[in-house]
């Protein structure tokens, strides 16, 4: 019996993969990649003898079933997503699939594009004396998103959040960050194709967070970090020379 592997892949950078799923990637007789996502780059290190299907066009029935047929094979089977497979992925009921047929799976994790988008541009999530919370979400579209976990509802915290796959209203986004109490200073960066050759990051406010979008051209592929912290300029204790933690004693 062979295994499924769900790789995450990151967000586009081949040089960004793990080293356990390119590794994995090399061994697969089956590299089954969501090529409307995942760049030929990501899987160019396949095996010639594998077989590498894009599945952007394939339904959740076509795709279990091909992963089947290569598991019963003795095969290992990488299953490559973006990003992480735990954020927005489609990685549940898949494995639920595989469950019912006695197929092994396992997850790799892979960078995220909130964590790539914020390492592009040397931005913080959290900062010392400052929010110590980082908050993911989306925007209610085809797909519903909890009355709860409107954005309007999550920026009365007042922390930093990273907005995925709402890329298609940037004036909502806006409106509603407005509405729940942001001011119209707080700093944005705007990530559009993070990891690919043409990844581009604008630095701007909530003030003009639609028109940046709107101006750039950003439809989709986009993801909004919003950063109430970015500019606050507070030190960690951690490495303050009177701070005394298991490791080093301060200075009196």
């Amino acid at each position: 019996m062979g295994k499924v592997y769900f790789i995450g892949a990151g967000p586009g950078d081949p040089e960004l993969i793990t080293v356990k799923g390119q590794r994995i990637i090399r061994e697969a007789g089956l590299v089954l990649y969501a090529g409307s996502l995942v760049p030929e780059a990501v899987i160019a290190e396949a095996s010639p003898d594998a077989r590498i299907e894009n599945s952007a066009a394939m339904s959740l029935e076509e795709t279990n079933s091909i992963m089947i047929e290569y598991a019963l094979k003795g095969n290992i089977v990488a299953r490559v997503h973006t990003g992480d497979p735990s954020l927005y992925g489609a990685v549940q009921e898949q494995a639920r699939l595989l469950k019912q047929s006695s197929i092994e799976y396992e997850v790799i994790p892979g960078v995220t594009s909130a964590c790539a988008a914020a390492a592009a541009s040397s931005a913080s999530f959290t900062v010392p004396s400052g929010t110590q919370t980082l908050i993911i979400t989306r925007m209610e579209g085809r797909t519903p998103v909890p009355q709860s976990e409107s954005l309007e509802k999550l920026a009365m915290h007042g922390s930093a959040m990273a907005i995925y796959l709402s890329a298609g209203n940037p004036s909502r986004i806006q409106e509603e960050l407005v509405k729940g109490g942001m001011g119209p200073e707080t700093p944005v960066i705007i990530g559009y194709r993070i990891g690919w050759p043409e990844e581009k990051s604008v630095e701007t406010t909530l003030s003009n967070l639609a028109a940046t979008a709107e101006e750039n051209g950003f439809k989709r592929q986009t993801i909004f970090l919003i950063l109430p912290g970015k500019n606050k300029e507070t030190e960690s204790l951690l490495y303050d020379s009177g701070f005394t933690h298991m490791f080093r004693k301060g200075e009196d």
